[in-house]
């Protein structure tokens, strides 16, 4: 099975990025320990990351035909991209939606996902082990 994890804006600032919300690990780390524990589940695991939508938009087209879940945090694209979930929807892989923070005790404006509804299930506010649970959910 290949699993492609797709991290949106301002995830590469993983460790700069509001430590408090985000922790001091690194996008590298993050990177690193997806990839291990896909490893141990026995699943492919790519990665791509992108501060713009319309190549978050190519990466899941891309996706098409050739892979079987994804892992997705849109970021703030969470809250505002009817493009990335009608993209979603189009090419029909089971989907996991995972926010290293809980956007529900957040902003007000964080509370609204307009992926959600798409998704399998969604993680949220369990740091990068989330990405970990994601990964389980999509192995079932």
């Amino acid at each position: 099975m290949k699993i492609l994890v797709i991290n949106g804006p301002n995830i590469n600032m993983l460790g700069i990025r509001e430590p408090a919300i985000y922790g001091n690990r690194t996008y590298s780390d993050l990177v690193e320990m997806i990839a291990a524990e896909g490893k141990r589940l026995g699943v492919e695991t790519s990665f791509f990351q992108s501060n713009h939508e319309g190549d978050i938009v190519d990466a899941i087209q891309n996706a098409y035909g050739n892979t079987g879940g994804i892992i997705i945090n849109p970021a703030a694209y969470t809250h505002t991209s009817v493009a990335i979930l009608d993209a979603l929807k189009s090419v029909g892989i089971p989907t996991v939606e995972v926010h290293i923070s809980d956007p529900d005790t957040r902003e007000e404006f964080r509370k609204v996902s307009y992926i959600r509804p798409y998704c399998k299930a969604t993680v949220k506010g369990k740091g990068f082990e989330g990405y970990l649970e994601a990964l389980k959910i999509l192995v079932k």
